[in-house]
């Protein structure tokens, strides 16, 4: 009987090791169970990392001196130590590619768990979808190696059908056939019951799709039912090549409703890249940066926008100044800043005040209409600061007094 992989499934109590992404339990067991069987199992924790799954599933035959020889593998464990340990749910380790003699990925490196958000960013032509083909067994590397849940991912030349069992990848140029009702489309990928089908069609907001032919459609309404096809093959691990791209806000809105809820309702982990910042730090639990085929900087979304390790890092994420040890001396006047070093500052940490001696004093050059604020463009010496305000009063050539929270200042 097909069980439905979107489920919810409770926690188990016997699960020790705290997830930071959602409530995880134990492994599973396959084959007969005795008392010999725990004891055996017991001798691995010296030796291999347990992988955690949503649920204790036992399967095949069980005696209670199973369970009560499993209840005693408690005792074997140090008690300043957990008792099962988690292995990645996805490994990237040295990944290299190369074509033409250039690069394309070199020596690249990182790690996902289960229900993290991860997005990769870069500018184009960084190298961003090549390592999500790869990652997923839809491309392939010359040299390094990925593991999916323990299992090696075969790459695209080693396997008669690329794409690694588990996983699912949304290419930005997807396709569907012309013609054809939504409902046949879905219908030959299916491989879920009709209520857990009937979950992914509402959670991608296509269910009032499904009568319609796929010419009748929008652009953004055909995304969504290629995401949906993907979907209903009960991937894991679900990884979506710039889905913003060519959308507009309306559909891009929906969009982001639909990916939080892939993995919020469905508990499918996702990856994805984009290089639009906008896109990236509301979702994401994990941002690698990558340039010239190499990660530059990895981190929480607040590291990679307030802590960048290099100007290309901060200007991905954003408007910016940074300035030289010469030009930072002119702020010294604001309290704890830094001496002596470069420093990079955020236009909203910087504002625009009257009536306070720790400022710097400028001339408002340029402003920026940005529905919900302005950027203005100061003029500091032979410098200019941008400065995010909200001030509708604020006019091109005014004298201005700029202060700043040097505490989110970065130095580089």
């Amino acid at each position: 009987m097909q069980q439905n992989p979107y489920a919810s499934l409770p926690p188990s109590p016997l699960c020790m090791q705290p997830n930071p992404y959602a409530s995880l339990p134990l492994c599973v067991f396959a084959g007969k169970k005795n008392s010999a069987s725990f004891a055996s199992f017991s001798s691995l924790r010296a030796t291999k990392p347990l992988c955690l799954f949503a649920s204790l599933r036992l399967c095949g035959k069980k005696n209670s001196a199973s369970f009560a020889s499993f209840s005693s593998l408690r005792a074997t464990f140090p008690p300043e130590t957990p008792y099962f340990a988690t292995m990645n749910f996805l490994e990237v380790d040295h990944i290299s590619k190369e074509l033409n003699g250039t690069y394309i990925l070199k020596d690249v490196s990182f790690t996902q768990q289960q229900f993290e958000k991860l997005v990769i960013a870069g500018e184009t032509g960084s190298g961003k979808s090549s390592l999500m083909k790869i990652a997923c067994g839809m491309g392939q590397a010359d040299s390094g190696t990925v593991m999916f849940e323990g299992a090696k991912v075969k790459g695209a030349l080693e396997v008669l059908i690329p794409g690694h069992p588990g996983t699912a990848y949304l290419s930005q140029h997807f396709e569907l056939r012309n013609n054809y009702r939504v409902e046949e489309i879905l219908s030959y990928a299916n491989k879920l019951t009709d209520e857990s089908a009937a979950e992914v069609y509402e959670v991608c907001r296509i269910s009032h799709l499904l009568k319609r032919k796929t010419d009748q459609l929008s652009g953004g309404e055909k995304q969504r039912i290629a995401m949906a096809r993907l979907l209903i093959g009960a991937p894991k691990f679900f990884l979506l090549d710039e889905p913003y791209s060519n959308l507009d806000m309306i559909h891009k809105s929906i969009l982001k409703n639909v990916i939080q809820d892939i993995g919020d309702k469905l508990g499918i982990t996702c990856m994805l890249c984009s290089h639009d910042p906008q896109d990236i730090l509301p979702w994401a639990d994990k941002v690698l940066v990558m340039k010239d085929g190499q990660i530059v900087q990895q981190g929480s979304p607040a590291v990679i926008y307030n802590q960048p390790v290099n100007e290309y890092v901060g200007g991905l994420f954003g408007a910016y100044n940074l300035l030289s040890a010469e030009q930072a001396a002119l702020l010294k006047d604001i309290p704890g800043i830094e001496s002596g070093k470069r420093v990079f500052i955020r236009p909203e940490d910087l504002s625009i005040t009257k009536g306070r001696k720790d400022v710097v004093k400028g001339k408002v050059k340029e402003l920026s209409y940005f529905g919900s604020y302005y950027d203005a463009t100061v003029q500091v010496g032979e410098f200019s600061l941008i400065v995010r305000t909200t001030d509708t009063a604020l006019k091109v050539g005014a004298s201005v007094n700029v202060t700043g929270n040097a505490e989110k200042f970065w130095y580089l």
